[in-house]
């Protein structure tokens, strides 16, 4: 007698990875958001007669808070990644904490440094893992419904 297929029984669900162009306009709206704040500090602690100010390692701090803070936040995810429905997991959908969130967040250092490549890959990877999302192990994933 061959074994009946089971009734009521729901397909697993697939993970929907967070393509190139999402992540880019994400990128871009924190961007955005992000300026409001650099910006001003810029002008308050730039000099325009010296190369070196107190404002690029200030720029940094807040910028790595910023996505540190958020991604490893309950919404796991920037302003910008919520506006296109996205978060950031680990290789098996959960939550990030904040030290893997740091960790992602000085890896794009590298993701850029080697021509933005390390961004790009994002494009072409099988799960749309960035390098420094290879090396933090994470995904960035479509939020689900």
């Amino acid at each position: 007698m061959a074994a009946e297929p089971m009734q009521g029984m729901a397909a697993a669900p697939t993970t929907a990875y967070a393509g190139f162009w999402r992540r880019v306009a994400a990128y871009i709206i924190d961007g955005l958001i992000l300026s409001i704040v650099l910006v001003p500090l810029a002008l308050v602690f730039s000099d325009p007669d010296q190369q070196a100010t107190a404002y690029s390692p200030l720029s940094t701090l807040i910028s790595w808070l910023y996505f540190a803070f958020m991604e490893s936040s309950q919404r796991q995810a920037t302003v910008g990644k919520m506006a296109l429905g996205v978060i950031v997991t680990d290789l098996e959908g959960n939550k990030i904490g904040f030290g893997r969130a740091t960790g992602r967040y000085f890896a794009k250092i590298l993701s850029a440094l080697i021509l933005g490549i390390g961004f790009i890959m994002v494009a072409f990877t099988a799960k749309k893992q960035g390098l420094h999302d290879m090396i933090a192990s994470t995904l960035v994933v479509k939020k689900a419904a």
